[in-house]
């Protein structure tokens, strides 16, 4: 166990540069503005060119991984992190910072879509969750190493200088990955190497069981041979009958965790505190707070996933932030005390991060089959960062339009949408290889979808 543990700091340090690299602009525009001039639409392409990035990097990651294997991606992508944040610090002006993003933003993007994969199949089911949750916990930590490096190179006014440190994470994934990590073994029998995949399955979880997991999937492999999975590889894979409930749940997970609003709270607290009536001068100050908050429940969810389930905690999750943000919406619309706003905020984000934050990205490593884990997290996490995209471009023309008390009434909406698609078709998966979750899935979807023949799957981790 402690070779997974170890195997999944590194690997989940691809997390914290999702963290960092999305959050370290916050501070950054701050002082590229006045050093580049930048006028308010420039200011914004800065900041939304890297989601742009992230859903190609994020699309594109399933193909490559599957490819190249696990390892050498992610490898792949450390050095895309290093190249994006080089450029980044010797950018002399507008577009070149633009290109920075952008290749950051393809970095970011493919990350978020392979660490699920990888955590999920060198992980043992008893400890998958709590694996699976170091990636949203590592996120969370980059975004507040980001903002304290702001904060401490903000007397400066570095802002190369903030950028500047990305580098050192980006160069210990690059070498972890290079000396460290060993290739997926669901990977290495899905391309004809069994002894690879027995040696790295026995260094976790013994002779024994290595040799049950061998034959499980030689058998899973004959059964594939007779299935159309095989004659569709990547995403058209994806939308075969038996598949689609996992495609679903996955797509559908992924554009709630956004649409819930939580981006909106991240991206422009400066804003929505200001509006309040409270003085928001130190916008970095703020989002440090905010962040500590984020990443004091994740923390709390890592002992929880396991122990609880995924399901009960999606569940409290969805309903403490239909509560909250509708609250937080009515203390605008009714002008109530600003610090009460203040309260319903830093709740929203607690149930954020206490459930649904941290547990899609387990949902991602979890519910798809073995050999379409790669393609499958590579369409959810596509369409997270387009969920997140739209989001965070709309709220503040909508927030103008309607009221920005009456826009956080439609997210609590979208929260109770997602409770109700929660109890109705995400199943627990606490404790169950994959068999088992595709059987609850196929139940689940049996009233509404014809799910088709089981496909053929292939050993995806360790237990």
């Amino acid at each position: 166990m402690r070779k997974v543990v170890r195997w999944a700091a590194i690997i989940a340090v691809g997390g914290f540069l999702f963290g960092f690299d999305t959050g370290v602009i916050s501070g950054a525009l701050l002082f590229i503005s006045d050093e580049f001039g930048l006028n308010a639409a420039q200011q914004g392409s800065i900041v939304s060119v890297l989601l742009i990035g992230a859903m190609v990097g994020a699309l594109s990651a399933g193909r490559i991984a599957d490819r190249f294997g696990r390892r050498w991606t992610i490898v792949g992508e450390s050095v895309l992190f290093m190249i994006g944040t080089l450029i980044a610090v010797l950018a002399p002006g507008y577009w070149v910072l633009l290109l920075a993003r952008v290749v950051l933003g393809l970095a970011v993007g493919a990350a978020s879509a392979t660490v699920p994969v990888y955590l999920s199949e060198i992980s043992p089911a008893e400890i998958r969750g709590r694996i699976l949750t170091m990636n949203q916990l590592l996120i969370t930590v980059g975004i507040v190493v980001s903002y304290l490096v702001d904060l401490g190179f903000s007397g400066s006014g570095s802002w190369r200088s903030m950028f500047a440190v990305g580098v050192i994470p980006a160069a210990v994934l690059c070498l972890g990955a290079l000396f460290v990590l060993p290739e997926s073994p669901a990977w290495l029998l899905t391309h004809g190497r069994p002894e690879q995949a027995r040696d790295i399955v026995t260094r976790v979880a013994g002779p024994e069981l290595t040799e049950k997991l061998v034959q499980r999937y030689r058998e899973r492999q004959r059964e594939q041979q007779h299935t159309e999975q095989k004659q569709r590889p990547g995403m058209r894979a994806l939308l075969a009958p038996a598949v689609r409930p996992a495609l679903i749940v996955g797509l559908a997970m992924a554009a709630i965790q956004q649409f819930g609003g939580i981006n909106t709270i991240i991206y422009f607290a400066p804003t929505i505190i200001e509006q309040t009536g409270l003085n928001a001068s130190n916008a970095i100050l703020y989002s440090v707070f905010i962040g500590v908050i984020n990443l004091v429940m994740t923390v709390v969810s890592i002992g929880a996933v396991d122990r609880f389930g995924r399901r009960p905690l999606l569940i409290m999750s969805l309903l403490g932030m239909m509560i909250t943000v509708t609250l937080l919406g009515l203390t605008f619309i009714f002008a109530s005390n600003p610090k009460l706003s203040l309260v319903f905020m830093v709740l929203y984000i607690a149930a954020f991060a206490g459930g649904l934050g941290p547990v899609f990205w387990v949902l991602v490593g979890e519910i798809f089959p073995p050999h379409l884990r790669a393609s499958g997290s590579s369409a959810a996490t596509t369409v997270n960062w387009l969920s997140n995209f739209v989001v965070s471009q709309a709220f503040l023309p909508l927030a103008n339009a309607l009221g920005q008390g009456q826009t956080f009434l439609i997210f609590g909406v979208i929260c109770l949408v997602g409770l109700l698609f929660v109890t109705r078709f995400v199943p627990e998966t606490k404790d169950r290889n994959y068999d088992q979750i595709d059987d609850s899935l196929r139940e689940r979807f049996t009233s509404t979808h014809h799910t088709g023949p089981r496909p053929g799957r292939a050993v995806g981790s360790p237990g």
